[in-house]
């Protein structure tokens, strides 16, 4: 019997991995939940889910697997929803970029008797410089060769982990093993850093002095560099994302504060030399990431080790055994 995976939230995040789990609908059978009707019926039509379910808990009820691919500020508001309905050994998952706070509130809501394990994925090189969004720009091979960080609270047992491990590997990811506070310092740099960059950089252009003519002339460079904060971005989630992990976040601008003190001093001082040397430095960096982010061989990583458990087992076997029950 296929296990039963409830996607909550059918936007490009969720639909693609409905669209990607569409290629193994002899191992699994997916429900999906949107709070707009709409979404529901277009990620039908697309063959994103199996079968669409309106009512939140009795979308749940069934699941093995839970995924939350909804903003930051519905999660602790959908845990509260979906917790009586939850059946006994279901995992829980969540695709926000912060974990610390989410496992707070797993901690706070969901039952003793399911287990929650977070992931914070990336699109694959193929879409790297894409900036749609939304159902629309669903993909199946969205997350090829890409890489998920997966964390989880302490004493979560290796078998939940390794079950949501093999669900990346299906959809053609690599699983990066970290904890929640990794995960965020990680994310920090990855992910709140650059469109924090970005809406900075709107803040000392848009509505300054000057605009009515720079906005004539603004072009590529400035729409690339602020495309990391756009309109179809939630400034609310960003705000909550900052804020909960406010910590590395400060460090992160604290870094670029200084990086973009050294370029003005190198100005100041007119060191030609320096400030090549800077840019050089700068761009070869880029081009590296680039390289290998196209390439997305994440072979080599010093992953921590898990219960080795086949995907097939997971699905079909006992799941979780009494061995790997947490107490309570």
């Amino acid at each position: 019997m296929p296990v039963q995976i409830t996607i909550i939230g059918l936007g490009q995040t969720g639909a693609s991995l409905g669209l990607a789990l569409a290629a193994h609908k002899d191992r699994v059978f997916v429900t999906g939940h949107d709070k707009e009707f709409s979404a529901e019926r277009l990620a039908k039509q697309k063959g994103a889910v199996d079968a669409t379910n309106h009512n939140l808990p009795a979308a749940v009820e069934n699941a093995d697997l839970i995924v939350l691919a909804i903003p930051i500020h519905q999660v602790r508001e959908t845990f509260g929803f979906i917790a009586q309905d939850i059946k006994k050994d279901a995992v829980v998952v969540d695709f926000t970029p912060v974990k610390s706070e989410v496992v707070n509130w797993a901690k706070e809501l969901l039952p003793a008797h399911c287990y929650y394990v977070g992931l914070a994925p990336a699109v694959g090189p193929k879409y790297i410089n894409r900036m749609d969004s939304g159902l629309d720009s669903a993909r199946a091979d969205l997350f090829e060769k890409s890489a998920f960080l997966l964390s989880a609270p302490s004493g979560t047992p290796g078998a939940a982990m390794k079950l949501v491990s093999d669900l990346v590997s299906l959809i053609g990811a690599t699983v990066v093993m970290t904890d929640p506070v990794e995960s965020d310092g990680l994310m920090a740099s990855a992910h709140l850093l650059p469109q924090l960059t970005s809406a900075a950089l709107l803040s000392a252009t848009v509505n300054q002095p000057g605009w009515k003519e720079v906005r004539k002339v603004a072009g590529r460079a400035y729409y690339s560099v602020t495309s990391a904060f756009s309109e179809a971005d939630d400034a609310e989630s960003l705000s909550m994302l900052t804020l909960q992990n406010r910590q590395n976040v400060v460090h992160s601008l604290d870094r670029l504060i200084n990086s973009l003190v050294e370029l003005r001093d190198d100005l100041e001082n007119e060191d030609n030399e320096s400030l090549k040397k800077r840019l050089i430095s700068a761009q070869q960096g880029r081009k590296n990431w680039i390289s290998e982010r196209g390439a997305g061989d994440w072979s080599g990583l010093d992953d921590k080790p898990v219960e080795k458990l086949t995907f097939m087992q997971r699905l079909f076997g006992s799941k979780f055994g009494q061995s790997t029950r947490r107490d309570g």
